[in-house]
């Protein structure tokens, strides 16, 4: 049964053969015409892109020619002005050649005459050298017969004047030196009086106009230390009971209150002005309220210490205000109205720098100096004094240790520094500072002064001008503002008065303080007696 199934497989198999050959062969025919027509599209694609090809390159080489040819003519027109901008330079410098060749020409033209000068020159230089060597032989020759003659005049004035030449030259210089003191010395004084006359009016003019344009009260004033009471039963409320009043009063101002057998007074007794004003303040304020007891002390001290301290900030205020001065430091402002309540020799402190600050300006704005500079400075030159009471030191150190710490000017610190001559002037408006600080001192009204400084001071005067050789007598006058001193005048002489008028008032200003100036008057006077018999 196997065999025949694969007999019949066969026989299926042999008939069927043919015609699977016949597809096979069918299809590889057809394989091979599309291979041809797929070979020829291809081959005829490929022509047209080399066509193609052919036509960019031939394009191509076209448009490079021309792209050359434009390029060649492009570099030709170049070519052609770099070469006609070459020929114009080279031309302009040719010219510039035959101008310095010229110009050398002339220049070697003008060295050569130079020369020509000169070799003449020079030949007459040697000429006139020529000359010269003979006339200094000449004049050798004659210089020595002149001395020699000299030396037998000098010989011959020894022999008759019995004095050598040594001696003679010393006392001609003698002789010459002696006049020319003495001349030197008449017109220096004359020179310095004239000086002095013109500068004394100058400076009267200046301080004139300052003094003028600036009014103020010329009274001096005081510091109230004395309470005048209602009546002598009020000193009894103010002691209270067992002088617990008194007692408050004294704790809360620190102020002693001195109750004497004075009637209806009592005396207030601090180194602090401020103090005595808030206690002074505060007892007239309970007197008239009538509730004294120790809360009620207490608290109006209280209430007039701050009243006085805006007081003080508004009187600083009001200063500077009135001044016209800025950027003042508030601290500054306040510790000026401090001032308000400081007297010196009676003399209100605020009132006395505000008026140095006026005068101070006005001299300088005359002069053409810093007129700023000149009333701050004067404004704060006694600043100090509002608290020399407080810490150690001399107001003017005070004063210029705030001024520095508030950053105040280098110049205005000169001037604070300097208005007692304590050091030199860097400025001159530390000048003008002092000169009205002496203005406002000095002048008639402005300061009280103790009758016992007042004689200490003239005492002290006449005792400085006895202390030099030849004083005879001395006499201090006009309140102390100008000395006479009477010389012996065989000891002293005329040109020796102005030496001891000026080392006196040197040695008076190193040594003492006053206000104003003191003029120095030397006198001496020759008297020759004799009788008729």
């Amino acid at each position: 049964m196997v065999d025949f199934n694969i007999i019949g497989l066969l026989g299926v198999s042999i008939e069927v053969l043919p015609l699977v050959l016949i597809i096979l062969l069918c299809i590889i025919v057809g394989a091979g015409v599309g291979i041809l027509i797929y070979r020829m599209i291809v081959i005829k694609k490929v022509n047209k892109a080399r066509m193609t090809a052919n036509n960019i390159i031939e394009e191509a080489n076209r448009n490079a020619k021309s792209i050359q040819k434009e390029a060649m003519l492009s570099a030709q027109e170049e070519v052609l002005k770099l070469k006609n901008d070459t020929e114009a330079e080279l031309k302009v410098r040719r010219a510039e050649m035959d101008k310095m060749n010229d110009r050398f020409l002339q220049r070697e033209e003008f060295i050569n005459r130079k020369e020509q000068s000169l070799e003449k020159r020079s030949d007459n230089l040697d000429e006139f050298k020529q000359s010269l060597d003979e006339r200094d032989k000449n004049l050798k020759r004659k210089t020595e017969e002149i001395e020699q003659k000299q030396k037998d005049i000098i010989h011959e004035l020894e022999k008759v004047a019995n004095m050598s030449q040594k001696d003679a030259k010393a006392q001609l210089i003698t002789q010459v030196t002696d006049e020319a003191k003495l001349e030197a010395t008449t017109t220096l004084k004359a020179i310095e009086q004239q000086t002095k006359d013109d500068a004394k009016k100058i400076a009267t003019d200046i301080i004139t106009q300052a003094i003028q344009q600036y009014s103020a009260d010329v009274t001096s004033e005081s510091t109230v230390s004395t309470v005048t009471l209602p009546n002598d039963d009020m000193k009894g409320r103010l002691i209270g009971r067992e002088g617990r009043n008194i007692k408050a009063i004294e704790n809360a101002t620190g102020v002693d209150l001195i109750i004497d057998d004075t009637p209806e007074a009592i005396v207030l007794s601090c180194f602090d002005p401020i103090r005595r004003e808030v206690a002074r303040i505060a007892i007239q304020k309970l007197m008239q309220d009538g509730r004294i007891h120790p809360a009620r002390i207490e608290e109006t001290v209280k209430k007039v210490e701050k009243d006085i301290e805006q007081e003080i900030k508004e009187a600083g205020e009001n200063t500077v205000m009135e001044l016209g001065i800025n950027n003042l430091h508030p601290e500054l402002i306040k510790t000026l109205g401090r001032l308000k309540y400081r007297t010196s020799y009676g003399q209100n402190v605020l009132k006395h720098s505000e008026e140095v600050a006026s005068i101070a300006s006005k001299m300088a704005v005359e002069l053409g100096l810093d007129e700023q500079v000149a009333k701050r400075g004067g404004l704060l030159h006694d600043i100090g004094k509002a608290l020399d009471f407080q810490q150690e030191g001399t107001h003017v150190s005070i004063g210029v240790e705030l001024a520095k710490k508030y950053k105040e000017n280098e110049k205005v610190v000169n001037c604070i520094e300097a208005h007692h001559g304590d050091v030199e002037f860097r400025c001159p408006e530390a000048v003008l500072v002092q000169a009205a600080d002496v203005i406002s001192s000095a002048r008639p009204g402005a300061r009280r002064e103790s009758l016992d400084n007042y004689v200490k001071r003239l005492e002290k005067i006449e005792s400085i001008c006895n202390s030099f050789k030849g004083v005879e007598k001395s006499y201090a006058i006009q309140a102390g503002r100008e000395v006479r001193i009477i010389v012996r005048p065989e000891q002293i002489t005329d040109a020796q008065s102005l030496v001891l008028a000026h080392d006196i008032a040197q040695k008076i200003q190193n040594e003492m303080e006053y206000p104003g100036q003191i003029k120095v008057n030397v006198i001496r006077e020759y008297r020759a007696t004799d009788y008729a018999k």
